[in-house]
């Protein structure tokens, strides 16, 4: 059983990939992917997962460009919606694909390392 918030999510979701696809103006919004959307349950607020290509510089440009669209976005949502409250546009940077990396990274030097010993045996 879906609850009304999660579809809610999934129409914002589809709504600012959508506009991400067309572009939006602001040179520091790179290359951007929508991971997930979080409506809360009383549909005031939806936090929006991403994650950017590039370095610190380049997630924090994109942040604060997607900050600074964060009306153009909503009056957006307002228009595809029909909702009579459009929830308030909170972005964060989705840290789970650095961890998923981290860790990736981990097990790549553990079994370089047993490769090594298993070597040296």
């Amino acid at each position: 059983m879906y609850k009304r918030s999660e579809k809610v999510g999934e129409a914002v979701h589809e709504i600012v990939t959508g506009l991400l696809i067309k572009g939006l103006k602001d040179p520091r919004i790179g290359f951007v992917t929508v991971t997930g959307v979080k409506v809360t349950d009383d549909m005031h607020y939806a936090t929006i997962y991403f994650t950017v290509i590039g370095d610190d510089e380049a997630k924090k440009g994109t942040e604060a460009g997607l900050n600074s669209a964060r009306g153009f976005i909503r009056r957006e949502m307002g228009k595809k919606l029909h909702m009579r409250y459009v929830p308030e546009i909170i972005f964060r940077y989705d840290t789970s694909f650095d961890t998923g990396s981290r860790i990736d990274e981990l097990l790549r030097e553990i079994k370089t390392h047993e490769h090594h010993d298993s070597e040296d045996q």
